[in-house]
């Protein structure tokens, strides 16, 4: 049996009074939605479901999650299954908001502002957010080298400064060298004596870039580095927090 999660959130004390789907039709929009929505689900886009309940596939950050609203009017949030333990609408969910939702995150990285890492023709790209006084980014880095310098995987940094006090100014270092590539190494080679030097000065439009990039991690449903952001097999984007561990290396970086 494949395992699954059920995030099963009832929103029955939320739900708008209402019976039989006497929400002014068969097809209007559930109350409880709105409901939902505020809760910090969006983006919900119905899909065929049965007689008895009607579906809708949303995001919650960046996690597809399926809306199941009853004839009464409530919702229930989660994962239906088969009596097999299978789970049910996958492929609905995957082409409402998850494809979409992938595409868009990654078309918004490509226009932000990253530090290339690896040949340019490098047939596989990895998105990865990274803070210059991030340890697990440094052994990241250490661990992506056999299939950078093989030319078959590039990265491509996005900086941020959250975890010390010295991190935005070491990444403003990084971005504002006039060798960037360079400067991005220079802090791998010397992390363990501290790293690049920090700036003491950071122009305003770095700190944007910096804010910018810091926002779309957010956005994105990350809360710490490093992140990593790539496609899957079949060229779906996929996203991982954290240092990739086990067969996650090959996952991301592809065979060696």
């Amino acid at each position: 049996m494949k395992k699954y999660v059920i995030s099963a959130l009832i929103c029955g004390a939320i739900a708008a009074a209402s019976t039989a789907w006497s929400f002014t039709g068969p097809q209007a929009r559930p109350p409880v939605l709105n409901a939902i929505e505020a809760n910090g689900v969006s983006g919900l886009k119905e899909f065929k479901v049965n007689g008895e309940l009607r579906g809708f596939a949303g995001l919650a950050g960046q996690e597809p999650i399926a809306v199941y609203v009853g004839k009464d009017g409530n919702a229930i949030v989660g994962t239906r299954i088969t009596a097999a333990g299978e789970p049910m609408d996958t492929k609905a969910i995957d082409k409402l908001v998850r494809k979409p939702a992938g595409e868009l995150a990654w078309k918004r990285l490509e226009s932000s502002r990253w530090i290339q890492d690896g040949k340019a023709d490098a047939p596989r790209v990895i998105y990865v957010i990274t803070d210059p006084n991030c340890p697990w980014c440094h052994r990241l880095s250490a661990a992506a080298r056999p299939w950078v310098s093989s030319g078959k995987v590039q990265l491509r940094h996005l900086l941020v400064g959250v975890i010390r006090a010295d991190s935005e100014a070491k990444a403003a270092a990084i971005l504002t060298s006039p060798k960037p590539q360079e400067a991005l190494q220079q802090n791998e080679r010397d992390f363990d004596k501290g790293g690049i030097a920090a700036l003491k000065t950071i122009s305003n439009e770095t700190k944007q870039v910096l804010r910018e990039n810091v926002t779309l991690m957010s956005e994105l449903g990350f809360r710490g580095t490093p992140a990593l952001v790539y496609r899957g097999p079949h060229g779906a984007v996929e996203m991982l927090s954290g240092f990739p561990q086990g067969a996650q290396m090959q996952q991301v970086f592809g065979p060696q």
